[in-house]
């Protein structure tokens, strides 16, 4: 499990393509102080498992399924990428509960300044929106950030200078992919209420003439 709060901001030195899957190394700085093979990694908010590791960098296999789902298909030599190692159990909760599993993508579609800060726009599916919430949480490329705007296509999050300067958001532009997660509360929410319909539903059915008619 992750937070969302990024701890540093890593350098792609290599990207070996296989015939669905790819093998990325990642050079860094902070993360090495307790990172061993095994352990997951946020990139760029996805969790990617160390395969190999030297004293500043660390490799991972990314599989076919990532590939197609997240933006980490477009990583190149030398694309900067937001880095959080999972949460320690007597870490400081600073985000949200992040899972470094992807919901999907969005693509930013406006920049604007706001005083001190400034409010990205991302374009994203429905099947996304659906589950954001103004005030409410979001992950983009592994940040925690909060929900400004949102409507079916779109929503919108204040990026303060402090953010900028410490993830990759710098350094992206209209028309950048960004992975998105939602809030794993939503959809564990969403699952219950469904099944808290399907059960009344089926309740439903069971009525005095549907007893009489089965012997009861």
């Amino acid at each position: 499990m992750f937070t969302g709060i990024i701890e540093e901001v890593g350098t792609v030195t290599s990207v070996i393509a296989g015939a669905k899957s790819s093998r990325v190394t990642i050079n860094a700085n902070k993360i090495f102080s307790d990172l061993k093979l095994g352990d997951s990694v946020a990139t760029n908010g996805v969790c990617l498992t160390v395969s190999d590791m030297t004293s500043t960098t660390f490799t991972a296999d990314v599989m076919h399924e990532t590939l197609k789902y997240t933006a980490l298909a477009g990583l190149a030599n030398g694309t900067k990428v937001n880095l959080e190692r999972a949460m320690a159990a007597n870490g400081r909760f600073g985000g949200h509960i992040v899972s470094g599993h992807i919901d999907g993508t969005g693509a930013i579609c406006n920049m604007k300044n706001d005083d001190n800060a400034i409010i990205y726009t991302i374009s994203t599916e429905p099947n996304i929106t659906k589950y954001i919430v103004k005030k409410g949480s979001i992950t983009i490329d592994g940040i925690s950030l909060t929900v400004t705007h949102v409507d079916e296509r779109n929503f919108s999050v204040s990026i303060i200078p402090h953010t900028l300067e410490e993830t990759v958001l710098i350094e992206r532009k209209i028309g950048s992919i960004v992975n998105l997660e939602v809030d794993i509360l939503a959809k564990y929410t969403e699952k219950l209420l469904l099944t808290t319909s399907k059960t009344k539903t089926s309740a439903s059915k069971i009525t005095p003439d549907f007893l009489t008619r089965n012997g009861f």
